[in-house]
C-alpha cells in the first residue's frame, strides 16, 4: 500500500525542519544551505539544485497555485521565493538559477506558508509572524501577540484576510490582516504545545493538533467567534480501532498493549491534510469530504472527522522495507493518478524519504460488507413470526331439536307507549318554514381536502418560543405526537400519562394506573389507541373516552422493567423489550364490557415470539418502523452494543459491539411522517444517544456511524434525540437547560434553544407542521415554531395548516 519512491541520506539531522512537497515536486535541504528539487513522477531524473542562502535552511514550502509553481525557503539571512519552471529553464541554459529575496534578517524561521493566491507569505520566527509579499522585498505586516514561540501559521481559504497561528503557549489566534488585530484567541487547549493547524473549507472549520495527540475542531463563522465542534484523541481512537479490529481480544493482548502505551506516551500531530478532496467522487461513502490524513511520529493515521473515528493506521513498523521507523516532520500533498505523496524526515537518523500511497488500496481496506434496509427485499417466510395469527374459533351450530321453540311475544327490546296517559293533540300538523342551512357540512368537505398538506421541505428549523406550559413537578420522560399531529402523549415521572392537544391549549386528559415512572408511550397507526410502559413491569393499552385501560400486561409476565414498547407491523403486533428479551405479541382490543362482569378484560393477547440478544445483555432501547411493513428492529444493549433483529427470520441478524463508550439510552429511526416524502435511502438512518458520548447517526446499509453530534451536554441524564419529518434537522436534549438543533449534514449545531427551567430530557417534532416540543426534568413543556411557521394559525388541527404563507 505504501511505496517508498525516494530515500536520501543527508549530512545532518532534519527531524524538525519544515520540508516542502507538492503534487509535482519535493524539496530537500542539502549541506545546510542548498536545496535539491526532485520531480515526483520521475525520481531518477537529475534533481534541480538551488543555491543562494548563506545560512542553514530551516523551512521550505510550495505555493498553493498550479502555475507557476513557487517555492519559498527561509534561513536566518534570507527568505527567498523561487519559480521552479524558470529555474529549470535557466539551469538547462547553463545559467545559475536565482530566486527573489522577499525578506532578510528575520532570525530563524520555523514555518512558512503561502496564501491561496500565492501573493503573500507568512513566516513564523520566534513569537512573531511576518506577512511578506511573494513578489518583492516587503514586510506587509508584523504580528506579535503570542506568549511563546510560534509553531505554524495558515491563511484561511475562504477569506484571504484571515490568518490563524498556533504557538507553544498552547493557544491559537485568529488574525484580521486588514486591521492587524486578533479577532479571536482560544483558551489554553492542552498541557502540550500546539503544533499544526488545518482548514476545512466545505464546513468552514479549523482543526489544530498538539504534541500529545489531541485534536480540536472549531467552527470559524463570519464573526470569527470560534466554537468547539469536537475534540479527538489519537490514542483513544487507536484503542477503539484496535478493539473493533479484534487486536486486543484477551487479557494477554491487553497487558501487551498497556506495555506499549507506557513506552509510546504521545502521538504528536505533526501535519494534517484532507484526503477526500483528491479521491474519486464516484466512491459512494466518500462524498462527505471528511477523511483526514494525520502524520505522526510512528506513522500515518486516517481519521473520519464526521464520526471522530480512526479508519486506518499505517505504522512504519508494519512496512520493514521502509528506510524510516520514526518521523520527525511531514509534508503531505495530493499526487497524480489518485494518490497521495508524503515527504517524511526521520526523527533519529539523517534520512528523508518520499512515500506514495494509492488511495484505491486504502479504499479496499475500508470496504464494507452488505448491510440492511428497512424496506423488505423478500416476501415473508412460511415460518416467519410475522405470519402469526389468532386461531379462528369454529362456529358452534346447535343441534336441531324437535318441537316448537319458545318465542317472545314482542320482537323489540322496547315497546312504544300506547299514548293513553298523554294529553290529546290540539294541532295535528305544522310545517317548518324557517329552516336554516347548516354550513358545517360544506366546511367539513372543504377541510377534508386539507388534511394531507405536505410538510414544508424547505422551511427553517423551529426555534421561536411559542408556548411555555407547566404540567407537573415531575420529569417528562417521553413525548410522542399522534400520526396526524393533533395530539401529544406525555409520559411522566409520577407514573401518569397526559394526553394534550398539540396546541397545548385546554386541560389535558390524565391516565393513571402505573405504580412507577412511565418509560415509553406509543400511538397506534390508526390513532384509535395508545400504549404506555412503565418501570413497574407493566404495559397498558388505552382507548379514547375510557379512563380504564383496554389491555393490562403485567402480573409477573416480565421479570424486569419494560425499557421500551411500541406498536409494530402496521399495528398488528406489540413490540416490547424487557431484560435481554424482545417480545412480539399479537393482540386484539375489545372495549365492550359486561355490566355484571365489568372488570373482566375481553381483549386478548398472545405471545408470537420471544427473541434473546446474542450476548444475553439487557436491552436499553429499541426502535422499529410501524408506518409501513419492515422486518428490521434495532435494539441497543447495556453492553454498549447495537443489534439488528430480522423479524422475518426471528433472529439476530447483526451485532455491532462498543457502539458508544456508554450504554445507549435512546434510539430513533428516521421515520418521516405521512405529511413528508424523503428519498428511500434516508429511512435507513437512525440515531443513538449515550451519556457522555453524544449523538451518533448510523446507516443500516453499512452498519457504520456516518456522523457525530456532541455540542450538547449529556453527563448523567437520559436526554433523548429526534429527527425532523423532513429529515433535515436533529434535535437533542441537554443538561445545560437548552435544546440543541443540528443540521443533519454538519456536526456543528445550528441553534441553541435556551431559557429552559431545567435539564431538557425529551424532544420531539410535530409530524404535520414545523414545530418542536421539549420536556424538562421539572415537568415543563415548551413549544417552538419555525420562523416561517410562526405565521400559521395555531389551532388544534395542526395538520390542516395552510402552506402558502410559509416562506422558508
Amino acid at each position: 500500500m505504501v511505496i517508498e519512491k525516494l530515500s536520501l541520506t543527508c549530512d545532518r539531522l532534519l527531524s524538525h525542519r519544515q520540508l516542502a512537497c507538492c503534487q509535482s515536486y519535493c524539496g530537500i535541504p542539502l549541506d545546510g544551505m542548498k536545496m535539491l528539487i526532485y520531480t515526483n513522477m520521475d525520481i531518477e531524473h537529475k534533481p534541480l539544485l538551488l543555491t543562494g542562502h548563506h545560512g542553514e535552511i530551516s523551512a521550505m514550502t510550495f505555493g498553493k497555485g498550479s502555475g507557476p509553481v513557487l517555492l519559498c525557503s527561509a534561513s536566518a539571512d534570507y527568505v527567498i521565493v523561487w519559480d521552479i519552471e524558470l529555474c529549470q529553464k535557466r539551469t538547462k541554459e547553463g545559467k545559475v538559477a536565482a530566486g527573489t529575496v522577499i525578506g532578510s534578517l528575520l532570525d530563524e524561521v520555523v514555518y512558512l506558508s503561502f496564501c491561496f493566491s500565492d501573493e503573500r507569505v507568512a513566516a513564523c520566527s520566534g513569537a512573531t509572524v511576518y506577512i511578506l509579499s511573494s513578489k518583492r522585498h516587503e514586510v506587509i505586516s508584523t504580528l506579535t501577540s503570542h506568549l511563546g514561540p510560534l509553531t505554524s501559521a495558515e491563511f484561511c481559504p475562504w477569506n484571504k484576510d484571515i490568518l490563524v497561528t498556533t504557538s507553544e503557549d498552547r493557544t491559537f489566534k485568529v488574525w484580521d490582516l486588514k486591521t492587524e488585530a486578533v479577532c479571536y484567541q482560544s483558551f489554553v487547549l492542552s498541557a502540550s504545545p500546539l503544533l499544526s493547524v488545518f482548514f476545512l473549507e466545505e464546513n468552514r472549520h479549523l482543526i489544530t493538533g498538539s504534541t500529545d495527540g489531541q485534536l480540536w475542531c472549531f467552527s470559524l463563522p463570519d464573526d470569527h467567534k470560534c466554537h468547539l465542534v469536537t475534540k479527538m484523541d489519537l490514542q483513544k481512537m487507536e484503542k477503539r480501532h484496535q478493539m473493533h479490529q479484534g487486536i486486543v481480544s484477551d487479557q494477554a493482548g491487553l497487558a501487551e498493549q498497556s506495555a506499549i502505551d507506557e513506552v509510546e506516551t504521545s502521538k504528536p500531530v505533526l501535519r494534517m491534510a484532507l484526503c477526500s478532496s483528491f479521491i474519486d467522487t464516484s466512491i459512494e461513502h466518500k462524498k462527505d469530504n471528511s477523511w483526514l490524513f494525520i502524520g505522526s511520529s510512528d506513522g500515518l493515521y486516517v481519521v473520519d472527522l464526521a464520526t471522530s473515528e480512526l479508519l486506518k493506521a499505517l505504522y512504519f513498523k508494519d512496512y520493514p522495507n521502509l528506510s524510516i521507523t520514526m518521523a520527525g516532520s511531514w509534508s503531505i500533498s495530493p499526487g497524480w493518478d489518485n494518490s497521495m505523496v508524503f515527504l517524511v524526515s526521520s526523527l533519529f537518523t539523517p534520512c528523508v524519504v518520499l512515500l506514495d500511497l494509492r488511495l484505491r488500496d486504502l479504499e479496499r481496506t475500508w470496504a464494507c460488507g452488505e448491510g440492511f434496509s428497512v424496506f423488505p427485499s423478500s416476501p415473508l417466510l412460511l415460518e416467519s413470526p410475522l405470519n402469526a395469527e389468532f386461531k379462528k374459533k369454529k362456529p358452534e351450530h346447535p343441534k336441531k331439536k324437535g318441537g316448537i321453540k319458545e318465542r317472545p311475544l314482542v320482537f323489540h327490546s322496547k315497546v312504544k307507549s300506547s299514548g293513553y296517559t298523554s294529553a290529546p293533540r290540539s294541532i295535528m300538523f305544522s310545517p317548518k318554514t324557517n329552516i336554516q342551512k347548516n354550513p358545517s357540512s360544506k366546511t367539513a368537505n372543504k377541510n377534508t381536502g386539507l388534511l394531507l398538506r405536505d410538510y414544508p421541505a424547505d422551511c427553517a428549523a423551529p426555534t421561536i418560543p411559542h408556548i411555555h406550559l407547566s404540567i407537573v413537578n415531575k420529569p417528562v420522560h417521553c413525548l410522542q405526537y399522534s400520526g396526524d399531529g393533533k395530539q401529544i402523549l406525555c409520559g411522566l415521572g409520577d407514573s401518569s400519562v397526559f394526553l394534550h392537544k398539540s396546541s397545548l391549549t385546554g386541560n389535558p386528559t390524565v391516565y393513571t394506573g402505573h405504580d412507577k415512572p412511565v418509560s415509553s408511550v406509543s400511538w397506534s397507526l390508526n390513532r384509535q389507541w395508545w400504549l404506555s410502559a412503565s418501570e413497574d413491569q407493566s404495559l397498558r393499552i388505552w382507548t379514547h373516552g375510557s379512563p380504564e385501560p383496554a389491555i393490562i400486561m403485567g402480573d409477573s409476565l416480565f421479570s424486569k422493567p419494560i425499557r421500551s414498547a411500541q406498536f409494530y407491523y402496521l399495528d398488528k403486533f406489540l413490540l416490547l423489550a424487557s431484560g435481554p428479551s424482545l417480545y412480539l405479541y399479537l393482540y386484539n382490543v375489545d372495549i365492550t364490557r359486561d355490566d355484571i362482569k365489568r372488570y373482566q378484560q375481553r381483549s386478548v393477547i398472545k405471545l408470537a415470539r420471544c427473541i434473546t440478544t446474542t450476548s444475553a445483555t439487557d436491552i436499553t432501547a429499541l426502535s422499529a418502523i410501524n408506518d409501513f411493513f419492515s422486518y428490521i428492529v434495532v435494539v441497543c444493549g447495556s453492553d454498549r452494543s447495537i443489534q439488528v433483529f430480522d423479524m422475518n427470520k426471528g433472529s439476530v441478524a447483526s451485532a455491532l459491539p462498543d457502539a458508544h463508550s456508554r450504554a445507549v439510552h435512546c434510539i430513533t429511526q428516521n421515520k418521516g411522517s405521512m405529511f413528508s416524502t424523503q428519498t428511500p435511502d434516508s429511512y435507513n438512518l437512525f440515531l443513538t444517544s449515550a451519556v457522555t458520548d453524544g449523538v451518533k447517526i448510523w446507516d443500516l446499509r453499512t452498519m457504520r456511524c456516518v456522523r457525530r453530534y456532541e455540542n450538547h451536554l449529556n453527563r448523567c441524564h437520559p436526554c433523548s434525540s429526534a429527527i425532523s419529518p423532513c429529515g433535515r434537522f436533529i434535535a437533542s436534549g441537554s443538561e445545560d437547560n437548552c435544546a440543541y438543533v443540528y443540521d443533519i449534514r454538519s456536526s456543528r449545531y445550528l441553534h441553541r434553544l435556551q431559557k429552559h427551567s431545567d435539564t431538557v430530557l425529551s424532544v420531539t417534532f410535530n409530524p404535520a407542521t414545523p414545530e418542536l416540543l421539549t420536556g424538562t426534568l421539572d415537568g415543563k413543556l415548551r413549544l417552538f415554531q419555525s420562523s416561517s411557521g410562526a405565521l400559521l394559525s395555531h389551532d388544534t388541527s395542526a395538520a390542516v395548516h395552510s402552506i402558502p404563507n410559509m416562506t422558508a
